[in-house]
Formats: C-alpha cells, sequence, structure tokens
C-alpha cells in the first residue's frame, strides 16, 4: 500500500463519507426501547391509580350520580358538573379530563425520586377538589413509595370538578380508605373558594361543604380569615409531624391557603422545584413557608404542559393505557453496539487517512 502524507483524493474522502454514514445509520437502527429508573414503582403506581379511579366511578354509581359522555367521553365518573352550590371558581374541562390518566402516578414517582424521598419519609400534601384524578394519583405514588403522608383539603371545587354536594373530594378519598384501596386520608379540611373560607359561595354552598366536613374523618379549618386559616394549617402539620422532618410539599390545585394567592400559582414553576426562587410573591401561604425552610416543592397546576414534559399523552379520547409513554421506556441507542461502531469507525478513519485510495484506483487504469 501507499502511504501518503498531505490533502487526500475525492475517492479517499468519498469512500470516508459513505461508510460513516452507513455506520450512523446502523447506530440509528440498534436504537431499542429500554426501561426507565424505578420501572416497577412507576407501575405499580399507575395500576394502583388505576384501581382506585375505577373504585371512585362506581362509589358515584352507588350515589346515582349519573355520567356525562358528553363531558366525559372516557366515561372515569371523575369529571363534575360545569357548576354546583359548591362550584368556587372556573376551572378547564380539558385539564380535568387529562387529569384522568393514571399515568400520571408514574409521574409522581419521578419527582419523589429525584427529590430524594426514601421509604418512611414525612410528605405534606394540599389537596383541593378541583383535579380528583391527579389527587389519586398522588396518594397510589405516595403509597406505593411508602411515604407518610399528612393531607390537609380545600373541600370546594372549581367547574368540572369533585363538585357534586354529595360526592365530594372528602367522600371520594374516604371511599378508597374503606374499601382498602388508599391507606389514608385527610388529616384536615377547609372550605375552600375566596379566603379559603366560601367566599363567593352561598350559604347554603358554605354549609354542604361544612357538612361534608363533618361526616368525614378531617378536623375542619374554619378560622374566619385566609391568614388564620393558613396558621391554623401549620400548626396541625407541626402537631402531625411530631417533630419528624418534613421532607416534600406536595400542592395540587390552587387552593389559597396553600399557594397564599391565585397569582402565587402562576409564579410558582409547575412540577418539581428543589429550590424555589423567592421571588416577589403577593401573599404568603403554606407553599411559601416550606420553601423556606429548603422543602423541596411539587406544584401540580397547568395539567397540559406537564403532560408534554413528561412525555405522557396530552389526548383527551381514550385515556392512556398504563405503562404508556416515556415514564416508562425511552428509545436509546444500545451502548455495546455504539462502543463497537466507534472503534470500528476510528480504524477505519485511521486506515483510510494514511492510505491514498486515489493512487490505486488510477493505478488500475
Amino acid at each position: 500500500m501507499r502511504v501518503k502524507a498531505g490533502s487526500k483524493s475525492p475517492y479517499t474522502l468519498v469512500a470516508l463519507a459513505v461508510f460513516s454514514l452507513m455506520v450512523f445509520a446502523f447506530a440509528e437502527n440498534s436504537k431499542e426501547f429500554q426501561k426507565q429508573p424505578y420501572y416497577k414503582l412507576k407501575m405499580e403506581a399507575a395500576e394502583l391509580s388505576e384501581i382506585a379511579m375505577e373504585a371512585v366511578k362506581q362509589g358515584g354509581a352507588e350515589k346515582g350520580i349519573a355520567i356525562d359522555p358528553e363531558n366525559d367521553p372516557n366515561l372515569t365518573g371523575l369529571i363534575g358538573e360545569q357548576y354546583t352550590l359548591i362550584t368556587t371558581d372556573r376551572g378547564y374541562l380539558r385539564s380535568k379530563l387529562l387529569a384522568t390518566n393514571p399515568n400520571f402516578a408514574a409521574v409522581f414517582v419521578e419527582m419523589f425520586k429525584k427529590a430524594g424521598l426514601k421509604k418512611d419519609d414525612v410528605v405534606c400534601i394540599a389537596f383541593t377538589g378541583s383535579l380528583p384524578g391527579l389527587n389519586i394519583s398522588c396518594l397510589a405514588a405516595v403509597q406505593v413509595c411508602e411515604l407518610k403522608p399528612v393531607i390537609i383539603t380545600s373541600v370546594g371545587a372549581s367547574t368540572w370538578g369533585s363538585n357534586h354536594p354529595e360526592y365530594t373530594w372528602l367522600d371520594m378519598e374516604k371511599y378508597l380508605h374503606d374499601r382498602g384501596i388508599i391507606n389514608f386520608y385527610s388529616l384536615a379540611a377547609s372550605i375552600g373558594g375566596g379566603s379559603d373560607n366560601g367566599r363567593g359561595l352561598s350559604p347554603e354552598g358554605r354549609r354542604l361543604i361544612i357538612e361534608a366536613i363533618e361526616r368525614n374523618p378531617a378536623v375542619i379549618i374554619h378560622e374566619g380569615s385566609l391568614e388564620a386559616n393558613i396558621q391554623r394549617r401549620m400548626e396541625l402539620i407541626e402537631e402531625a409531624t411530631a417533630g419528624k422532618p418534613v421532607k416534600a410539599y406536595i400542592n395540587i390545585g390552587g387552593g389559597l391557603a396553600s399557594l397564599g394567592s391565585s397569582q402565587n400559582g402562576k409564579l410558582i414553576p409547575p412540577g418539581l422545584n428543589l429550590n424555589l426562587v423567592n421571588r416577589n410573591f403577593p401573599a404568603r401561604g403554606v407553599i411559601n413557608f416550606m420553601a423556606d425552610a429548603g422543602i423541596p416543592i411539587i406544584h401540580i397546576l397547568q395539567v397540559d404542559r406537564l403532560a408534554r414534559e413528561y412525555g405522557l399523552s396530552t389526548n383527551i379520547i381514550p385515556v392512556e393505557e398504563v405503562g404508556g409513554g416515556s415514564m416508562y421506556y425511552k428509545q436509546e441507542y444500545s451502548v455495546t453496539i455504539t462502543v463497537i461502531l466507534l472503534i470500528l469507525l476510528s480504524i477505519v478513519v485511521f486506515i483510510i487517512i494514511r492510505v491514498d485510495l486515489g493512487y490505486y484506483f488510477n493505478r488500475q487504469k
């Protein structure tokens, strides 16, 4: 062979380019679906969430609550009415429908692990009645991860949430607990809505929510002002944790006592916040006090955005099957094949750079 220093002939460069493209094409075709971290826990959580959602649907049927197939096309039983006496504000039907995806339980597992949560860690959870599907997925993930939750609920719900006065989120929670599906329920509950004391609701609406709290095993929080309700929540959390450190604070929905104000719900980035930046918040809720203590914050609003970020389906119909999406599998390169191809390409590149193929092609003429 003739080794030639300096610039290479066109034959040499073409051969190198063709071979490189062949290696690249082979590497692309060698991609395979790989299980993602915590696959088993994610599957267990999503399966439990699916079971719990089906049970809540059954509970609604037992109470004679009809499903509207137009607004609940997947017949989940987790979509309430547009307006009832306990409807606090306007919600988005699309968000409520997306929230019925049980694979959100896998998203919670992912966030819990990224937050460094371990078995028996204490977490505080703020629910509202607005997103029952996400509430269920959160509880399923908490259960399979064997965390210790302290739960406080704002019972009122936005449009299309759990706003049936006879079947509030507290009733759903208790239904799941009584049937041995979910192991925990809310420690305490407030009316919710404006000032967290039902401002904007009718006297009858406030009465119905208070009745819902009283028929469930939750301490009522009704201190007369938003600030007093926030303070009472902090006291109840301190009593319930009994000196154990809170390892994460989870907020689902737009409860004012949890967030401090509706504006805070928009200022706080959705998802996991390991270090919540101290912004110019118009008011301070429990979430701010938790963030000040250096506690990781999981803030769940903007459901569509969260679904996209975590690789879940954003289609309304049908509900995504358990195990679907990149939470469970991702198409990745085979490390072994990639290393072999890299070595092979390096050898060929070295040989072709050192040998002038143009000389040998021309010599055959």
